[in-house]
């Protein structure tokens, strides 16, 4: 079974240079949890796995400013597997809107994949 969240919206101050410590910019954050109920039907919510709780502690990790998208993408997936113990493989992937490179058109996204071990 999966779960998705799909476009994500953060604001943050994420990134190495002054300019977006400074001005901030916005991240679309996609998430794909792969998970095995421990039942044929899943009709409780107890039996898989909680979006809201994901999504509270993604927001959690993307409030705080870190220069590294590649960081951000490793902490939420290792949160997600800690925290869901029915998790099997996770995906996610943080793309970053707006570069502050001349004449760039287009954005840039890191992601991972991570399986539990």
């Amino acid at each position: 079974m999966r779960i998705s969240l799909n476009n994500l919206e953060f604001f943050g101050f994420h990134g190495l240079y002054e300019g977006e410590k400074k001005m901030g910019n916005q991240f679309l954050v996609a998430i794909q949890i792969d998970f095995t109920p421990n039942v044929s039907i899943v009709n409780e919510l107890s039996q898989t796995i909680d979006y809201v709780l994901v999504y509270n502690k993604v927001k959690e990790i993307m409030s705080t400013p870190t220069p590294l998208l590649e960081t951000l993408v490793c902490k939420i997936a290792d949160q997600i597997l800690l925290d869901h113990s029915i998790a099997d493989k996770v995906f996610v992937q943080i793309t970053k809107q707006k570069l502050a490179i001349p004449n760039f058109v287009g954005d840039t996204s890191v992601s991972i994949e991570r399986t539990r071990n």
